[in-house]
């Protein structure tokens, strides 16, 4: 498995050896593709960032993405943690298998609102990212204690089209605080880019580690939405901006051998 920012849609790749990592038994490549950005990035949110324990709340937006499918794997291996998970509706059997309690349709409903019919206090942890006005209602639903931790701004990707509007909007409500407010609110705010740890090999290898024993002891498995080969990257794209994948969406060089 490998970590690099960009230049991975190609047939060679060439990497430092320190961002290679081994593979665990019985992992197959595109589970190995799937891995690396999304459980790191989920793990050390929940973990690292999060302190998940047993019996606390978790909103996971995005669940049936890469990063929200790794984070509802997480919080399973957690003794009872109650999991509001936002998606369409045509995704929410597949959530509710995979083990989120409440599964919200964002288009249809506030999610704010769903949460707080559920758990009038809220919840003890909201993984945010989205960005904008989305990360005010994040950290107005947490519990006392409770950790908000933002590590994207997907707000500003609308449509097929960049909107200079919809980023303006999106720039001008994003959430501010200072120090003597969060003081008050006995709340913490996070903010998570895995792209600007480049040099921590140290600590993503032990991340990793950690992750590679949980796959080992069948708690974690990536979930790959569909595979596609290079001459189909358009297709890809279309099946992440249309909101189409439950999981990860997956390129390799060929198409796959019929049998």
């Amino acid at each position: 498995m490998i970590l690099a920012k960009s230049g991975l849609w190609q047939e060679v790749v060439n990497v430092p050896a320190r961002q290679t990592f081994l593979m665990p038994a019985g992992m197959s490549f595109e589970e190995a593709a799937a891995l690396p950005v999304n459980y790191i990035t989920a793990y050390m949110i929940l973990f690292d960032f999060g302190n998940l324990r047993p019996n606390q709340s978790v909103l996971i937006h995005m669940a049936a993405g890469g990063v929200g499918t790794a984070a509802i794997q997480l919080c399973k291996t957690v003794e009872n943690v109650t999991i509001f998970g936002t998606a369409s509706a045509s995704k929410h059997d597949a959530l509710r298998s995979s083990g989120v309690a409440h599964p919200i349709d964002y288009r249809t409903m506030d999610y704010a609102e769903e949460v707080r019919k559920i758990s009038p206090k809220g919840v003890d942890i909201v993984l945010d990212p989205l960005g904008g006005s989305d990360t005010s209602k994040a950290f107005n639903l947490l519990k006392p204690m409770g950790k908000l931790i933002t590590y994207g701004v997907s707000n500003l990707l609308t449509g097929q089209k960049k909107s200079l509007v919809a980023m303006a909007k999106t720039w001008w409500n994003q959430f501010s605080i200072n120090a003597l407010q969060l003081l008050h609110h006995n709340k913490a705010v996070c903010g998570y880019d895995l792209g600007s740890m480049d040099e921590e090999f140290e600590l993503i290898g032990r991340v990793l580690s950690k992750l590679d024993n949980l796959y080992s002891q069948g708690k974690i498995k990536p979930k790959i939405d569909s595979v596609w080969p290079f001459d189909q990257v358009a297709d890809a794209m279309r099946q992440m901006q249309e909101k189409k994948n439950v999981g990860k969406v997956i390129l390799v060089p060929e198409p796959r051998k019929e049998n």
